[in-house]
């Protein structure tokens, strides 16, 4: 498990790419039969990915016994490399209670879960504290209930499948989802904002090998950029404006951690007051 401290907004001026890219975007996150882990103490979330077979430690840093005492998890199913994200169906078994998740499907393990283990497909993993336990419940892109917004005349015609939040599958505070480019469009996260409450990660996958993701970051009036590729993850700490766009359509994983669940809580930032 690689531990990252939390930054401050006065820290970015004169930042090098080099040192923006080694505290903000989470690469290499899949490797055959072994978890990756990376622990944020950006409202302490962790992001994680595994190719199974492969069983969920409890590394040194998290200071307990199993990883789920005192944490809640979300693990999505996304697919293979390249372009769509397409892929097998994976399992993810809870305390010997097996759930098979397609590609973009998504399961929520509670706190107190004892042991975790994947097999097949590639699985992204995000956890959060937690000081209440809930049920270990599956979302299916049906259960999400999908909501198509933006367009083509703004290259941003995309469908939000909202997992885990207040009128889903219930969690002590992670909120987590699934977003959808259609083909020709680019942009995500329009209007862009911050959310001073919350901690958001991005991943992004889907997307072709030769292809990448400029990801937008900074305060409003003084952005820096990440060039993401496929199967990475950038940590947007709440100062931090979250916005960005693709060579190609993707997908991505959205997961927040922080003060509240709500999905609105946000300040927009109105596009001509970028910089």
């Amino acid at each position: 498990m690689e531990v990252r401290h939390a930054t401050a907004p006065d820290q970015i001026p004169g930042a090098t790419t080099e040192w923006l890219r080694a505290r903000f975007l989470v690469e290499d996150l899949f490797s055959p039969g072994e978890v990756r882990l990376v622990y944020s103490h950006e409202d302490r979330m962790v992001v994680g990915g595994v190719t199974g077979p492969a069983v969920l430690p409890a590394p040194d840093p998290l200071r307990a016994e199993r990883f789920l005492d005192r944490r809640e998890l979300g693990v999505v199913n996304v697919g293979g490399e390249g372009e769509a994200g397409e892929g097998e169906t994976g399992t993810v078994t809870v305390d010997g209670t097996p759930y098979e998740l397609a590609p973009k499907e998504c399961l929520y393990v509670g706190r107190g879960s004892r042991e975790v283990s994947f097999d097949g497909g590639s699985f992204y993993l995000v956890s959060t504290p937690a000081h209440a336990d809930h049920p270990t419940a599956k979302s299916t892109l049906e259960d999400a209930e999908p909501v198509r917004l933006g367009g083509s005349e703004g290259s941003n015609d995309r469908t939000i499948y909202k997992h885990i939040h207040a009128k889903g599958v219930r969690s002590c505070q992670l909120v987590l989802g699934v977003t959808v480019l259609e083909p020709g469009s680019m942009w995500n996260t329009m209007p862009c904002h911050t959310h001073e409450r919350r901690t958001e990660v991005y991943f992004y996958f889907g997307l072709p090998e030769d292809q990448r993701v400029i990801h937008l970051m900074g305060r409003p009036d003084e952005t820096r950029n990440l060039v993401v590729a496929d199967r990475q993850a950038v940590i947007s700490p709440p100062w931090s404006v979250h916005c960005g766009f693709g060579t190609r359509s993707y997908s991505f994983v959205w997961a927040m951690g922080g003060e509240n669940q709500a999905y609105d809580d946000m300040e927009q930032v109105a596009i001509g007051e970028m910089r």
